[in-house]
């Protein structure tokens, strides 16, 4: 809501401290100077102290764990239980992944000191992308030092001005970035919605022939699946390309933890499976892993492979420990499902729209950012840390606490935040009856 009542205050928002918005302070075609954005968003930050800058930035003082220690902007440093690391393994302070990172930064340094296609990449590099072959079943892959590259590199260098990219409305910022890199032209259809996606598909030119179908496998703001299995049908149908993001699907969704393509019996028929090695494996980086021409090609094309230094060596012999774990599935999938099916399971009781997912990713429906923000800061001074999404990673009407699972929470813990949870949604008037703050 940007005029009117607030739900939480009861006062005008203008002093509520939520007048401006996101897009307010976007490039404005031209009309004024590069920096006068800066200006007005600096302005507006310090006169509107606006609500939802409160629960960003927090400082993490411990790392990646199920109870950290959170230092908030008033200085104050305090417990709390974590719901909003993507570390859902808590592999990141596994002791072998932790001995090996160590083992190798004496050995090689903590930078790579140069770029891969140079003599940026070591023997360690080399095992990791063989690992991650072997675990998609796969001829080759690539590694990129960051997801985010993975996904604009692999296609930009692949698809360009003729060809066309097919999105489902709710895919990750880095595939639609890495869609108009290309230059290609760009569709999408709704989310997950296939007869949507067979409508694109169905109009395309016969002259239009390089197609790419492009999805998220776990959506990172939803925590569903997308369906390949009707995905990869349609996309042999029409003659189109297929690639997969499981950013948060590696490790955990699937029969073995492959992914939403092994989940779906589809991993074979996967052209690009890319994932980040930032999620569930703890790490750094991404990768893309398919056909050893398709790798060969990107090594040479995909400029954000080639244009950047490589990931560091400490990091690589870390995630050759994770994907160990993988491999025998000894990394804590089977507890992290129990523990997101036991939070699951006190949101829908208490009341709460949670949604349909189907990983490690809980997203709990608020709908008024006021009380998105309302909502986060008083579980964070209750000792509990999520993350709040709203514009423009979602429509402001479907804003929502996001809560990520970490595996390593004990039962006591995690019914803790729930108790936390669903007293502070009551409070709030999201479950149970009116706003004890309106």
């Amino acid at each position: 809501m940007r005029t009117g009542q607030s739900a939480v205050t009861g006062t005008d928002e203008r002093t509520a401290m939520n007048n401006s918005l996101f897009e307010d302070f976007l490039p404005d075609g031209g009309k004024s100077d590069l920096f006068a954005k800066l200006d007005c968003l600096a302005h507006a930050l310090q006169e509107e102290r606006h609500a939802g800058v409160g629960g960003l930035g927090i400082l993490n003082l411990s790392g990646a764990s199920p109870v950290a220690n959170l230092q908030g902007h008033d200085g104050k440093t305090r417990p709390a239980i974590m719901l909003g690391s993507n570390s859902y393994l808590n592999l990141t302070k596994h002791p072998n992944v932790v001995a090996a990172a160590r083992a190798a930064l004496d050995a090689y340094g903590y930078g790579a000191g140069a770029v891969s296609l140079y003599a940026g990449i070591t023997d360690l590099h080399h095992a990791l992308e063989t690992a991650i072959s072997r675990f998609y079943r796969t001829e080759a892959s690539i590694l990129f030092p960051s997801g985010y590259g993975a996904n604009v590199g692999v296609i930009s260098a692949l698809c360009g001005p003729g060809d066309v990219v097919i999105n489902d409305a709710a895919n990750h910022a880095s595939i639609l970035d890495g869609g108009v890199l290309s230059r290609a032209e760009i569709k999408v259809y709704p989310h997950n919605n296939m007869e949507g996606l067979e409508r694109v598909l169905r109009r395309l030119p016969d002259s239009q022939a390089g197609r790419l179908i492009v999805t998220d496998g776990v959506f990172s703001m939803h925590g569903d699946l997308a369906p390949l299995d009707r995905i990869v049908a349609l996309a042999r149908r029409y003659g189109a390309r297929v690639m997969v993001d499981d950013a948060h699907g590696i490790g955990i969704v699937g029969p073995t933890g492959r992914g939403t393509a092994e989940a779906f019996g589809v991993m074979p028929e996967v052209d690009i499976h890319v994932a980040m090695l930032s999620k569930a494996p703890g790490g750094l980086g991404g990768f893309a892993a398919g056909s050893a021409k398709l790798v060969q090609y990107l090594r040479l094309y995909a400029r954000t492979y080639f244009f950047s230094t490589a990931l560091p060596a400490p990091v690589c012999a870390g995630l050759l420990e994770v994907f160990k774990l993988f491999e025998a599935d000894e990394a804590g999938r089977a507890q992290l499902l129990s523990r997101v099916a036991e939070l699951k399971a006190r949101l829908l009781a208490a009341g709460f729209r949670i949604g349909h997912s189907a990983s490690g990713i809980v997203p709990l429906l608020v709908g008024d950012e006021a009380l998105l923000y309302a909502f986060q800061k008083r579980l964070f001074e209750k000792g509990v840390y999520a993350n709040t999404v709203t514009y423009p990673a979602v429509r402001r009407r479907e804003c929502r606490i996001r809560f990520c699972v970490m595996a390593t929470l004990s039962s006591e813990e995690l019914a803790y935040a729930a108790d936390v949870i669903i007293a502070t949604g009551r409070e709030l008037g999201l479950i149970g009856g009116q706003s004890a703050c309106a």
